[in-house]
């Protein structure tokens, strides 16, 4: 199976990070494994214009490194979203790649499961709950299985998600898959 795995976390080396790794050492012995650090990349928000849904080739108008994304996309067999939670919400670099999947090309991915790997500092209960919401619809919305997810409350410095049990349950969620 082709993962792809989108990491939204502009901090290099920091949990997310850390989680990713883990995750790709699971996987990688069974599958092909490929991290795409969305922060590397510049890709524009999506402007609503529905140019793409106008083109044959379901081509965006914004030229940027979101051609490279969809490129990845269409070889994936599952996708892995992995992000930092600053507040309440995915990063932004991140949410800017997953809200210019409103492209009709997304039609023509295999994806077939997807999975979340979540971290954040702040201990709240309910801390992950709005991501949660928009990963069900997602699941739901393009019929995909849930692989599962890895949730990290109360990881705020670098290094902190070393002292969960996180980077186990990851790499253990990546040798399931």
């Amino acid at each position: 199976m082709n993962i792809l795995i989108l990491s939204g976390s502009p901090r290099k080396g920091g949990n997310t990070d850390q989680l990713v790794e883990a995750f790709a050492k699971g996987a990688s012995p069974k599958h092909h494994v490929e991290v795409v650090s969305v922060h590397n990349a510049k890709v524009s928000p999506c402007m609503g214009c529905n140019a793409c849904f106008k083109s044959k080739e379901s081509v965006c108008v914004q030229k940027d490194d979101m051609a490279l994304v969809y490129e990845k996309m269409a070889d994936a067999d599952m996708l892995v979203i992995a992000s930092p939670v600053y507040f309440y919400g995915l990063s932004a670099q991140l949410k800017a790649v997953i809200d210019r999947f409103h492209n009709p090309i997304r039609d023509t991915f295999h994806v077939k499961k997807m999975a979340l790997l979540l971290v954040g500092a702040a201990t709240l209960p309910e801390l992950f709950d709005s991501i949660l919401a928009q990963y069900r619809l997602c699941l739901n919305f393009f019929k995909l299985e849930d692989a599962g997810h890895v949730l990290v409350r109360g990881a705020k410095d670098k290094g902190d998600v070393c002292n969960t049990d996180a980077l186990d349950e990851a790499f253990r969620l990546g040798q399931e898959v």
